[in-house]
C-alpha cells in the first residue's frame, strides 16, 4: 500500500511538472518603431543633432543612457538584393553630411555636399553607395539606432531627388557604435552625428 502512495504521489509530481513546463512563457519578440525625434533637445532624448532598421525607447534628457549591451546594427535595406557592408569601402570623393542635435533633416549647408556626391554617383553609374547612419552617445542604444536610419534614409531621399537610382542605394544604422571622435565635448559629438559614404564597383 505504500509503494502504491509513492508511486501515486510520483506520478502526480512528473504531471505537474509537465504542465509547468507547457505554460512556460515564452520572451516577447515583438520590434517597435521609434517615434520620430523632433528636434527639441530639451523634450526628446536622443542625439541627432544613426541606420537600417528601429525599436526605441526614450533616453534622459541631458545625459549619456546608462550602459547595456551593444545592439546588433540595424540590417542593411535596400530596393534589391543587400550586399554585404564588408565589401565597401570609402572613398574620397563621397563626403559626409553632419546633422544637428536630435534630428535628421539635411541642412542647407550639407546639401551642397550631397549635390557633389550626387554629381559623382550619376558620373559613376557602375558603382553602388552605402549610406551609414550614424549617433552621438547620448541617448539609448535603441532609441540610436533609429535615428541613425532616419538619418540614412533622408541622406539617401536627397540623392534621389537629384537622380541617383535608388536601386543603387544601401543603407545602415550603427547608432552610436561607431564613434569618429570620442571626447565628450559638443565639438566631438557634431562630429558623430553623421551620415557616412562607401562604394563598391557593380
Amino acid at each position: 500500500m505504500l509503494s502504491r502512495c509513492v508511486y501515486v504521489t510520483i506520478a502526480s509530481l512528473l504531471l505537474f511538472g509537465v504542465v509547468l513546463t507547457g505554460c512556460a512563457k515564452r520572451p516577447a519578440t515583438t520590434q517597435a518603431a521609434a517615434p520620430a525625434p523632433t528636434g527639441a533637445a530639451a523634450t526628446t532624448p536622443g542625439s541627432g543633432g544613426p541606420a537600417m532598421a528601429q525599436p526605441t525607447t526614450a533616453a534622459p534628457s541631458g545625459g549619456a543612457a546608462p550602459a547595456t549591451a551593444a545592439p546588433t546594427p540595424a540590417a542593411p535595406t535596400t530596393a534589391g538584393e543587400r550586399p554585404e557592408p564588408k565589401d565597401f569601402r570609402a572613398i574620397p570623393e563621397l563626403k559626409d553630411v553632419f546633422f544637428d542635435f536630435d534630428k535628421y533633416d539635411i541642412r542647407p549647408s550639407d546639401a551642397k555636399v550631397l549635390d557633389s556626391n550626387a554629381t559623382w554617383l550619376k558620373s559613376n553609374a557602375n558603382h553602388l553607395v552605402l549610406i551609414e547612419g550614424h549617433c552621438d552617445e547620448r541617448g539609448t542604444n535603441e532609441y540610436n539606432l533609429a535615428l541613425g536610419e532616419r538619418r540614412a534614409k533622408s541622406t539617401m531621399n536627397y540623392l534621389v531627388s537629384q537622380g541617383v537610382q535608388a536601386s543603387r542605394i544601401t543603407i545602415i544604422s550603427y547608432g552610436e557604435e561607431r564613434p569618429a571622435c570620442t571626447e565628450k565635448t559638443e565639438e566631438c559629438w557634431a562630429k558623430n552625428r553623421r551620415a557616412h559614404f562607401l562604394v563598391k564597383p557593380r
